[in-house]
């Protein structure tokens, strides 16, 4: 990520040792104490390089950001907005990067460094995705950021690491619903836990959580005693995903009460089966 070569070196090694004078002596040079305004564009970008280097990624931050601040129309200037994003995100500090990755798409939307901003971008969001039970915003705002780096940058390097994370942040949001409606299953709140495994199977059925789904469905509706709708959930299970120990337990389930696994009269899975097993969406 350098840019420059030859003499510049020889420049942005004087500012090393200036920066650096005095740790022999044990003293510390503060970074707000150097006066930037001493050293050239690629001095001061070549010192936040040597700070990522040191895995000082805040120290780094702030020098691009002077290199921006002080040189706003050179080459490094711009370098130095796309290299802030980068630091920040390696310091965990999201908002920070977002600004800078932000601010690098808005100057330079036809970049070639365009696209890394732009997944820069996603990833603060996606790295701050934690476990299950936490409010899903920010996985909302991952996927939709990771799909303007699939659909805008669809040819640079970014775009098959951003469809993984895209069906990674989808996934985790399916098992958010599994979580909510495992819940309510567990206290006999049948009716809110099938409105739970609804929503995976409807709109996050590419997913892996789907199998389960349609299991839960079946236990769920039978409790409620509907069996049409649990016998559709069944059919489903067995024509998808037969293989699995769920569709297993959902045929134990059904046959053991002395129902069969086939569609049956008319709800929304009745509409489901129409259309993924049947084949007919018109």
């Amino acid at each position: 990520m350098t840019i420059g070569k030859g003499p510049g070196r020889i420049a942005g090694a004087a500012f090393f040792v200036l920066v650096l004078a005095g740790c022999d002596g044990g003293i510390s040079v503060e970074r707000g104490n150097i006066d930037y305004e001493q050293f050239t564009a690629q001095q001061i970008f070549e010192r936040g390089e040597y700070d990522l280097a040191r895995r000082k990624p805040k120290l780094a931050a702030q020098s691009f950001a002077e290199v921006e601040r002080l040189y706003p129309y050179s080459e490094f200037a711009k370098r130095a907005v796309i290299m802030q994003a980068f630091a920040h995100h390696q310091d965990k500090e999201y908002e920070e990067s977002r600004a800078a990755a932000q601010r690098y798409i808005d100057f330079y939307p036809a970049d070639e460094d365009a696209a890394y901003a732009q997944y820069l971008l996603a990833l603060s969001y996606y790295d701050q995705i934690d476990e299950v039970g936490r409010d899903q915003g920010l996985t909302f705002r991952a996927l939709q950021a990771l799909r303007e780096v699939i659909e805008r940058y669809p040819e640079s390097q970014y775009a098959n690491s951003a469809m993984l994370k895209f069906d990674l942040a989808f996934d985790h949001l399916a098992s958010k619903e599994m979580e909510i409606g495992r819940f309510y299953l567990k206290r006999d709140n049948f009716a809110a836990a099938v409105n739970r495994f609804r929503v995976v199977v409807e709109d996050f059925q590419t997913t892996s959580h789907t199998p389960e789904a349609l299991h839960r469905l079946v236990e769920s509706y039978l409790s409620l005693g509907l069996v049409n709708e649990a016998r559709t959930a069944g059919a489903i299970l067995g024509y998808n995903f037969r293989g699995t120990d769920w569709y297993e337990d959902s045929y134990k389930l059904l046959t053991g009460q002395g129902h069969t696994l086939e569609a049956a009269g008319d709800n929304w899975l009745r509409e489901v089966y129409r259309q993924t097993v049947l084949g007919q969406w018109l």
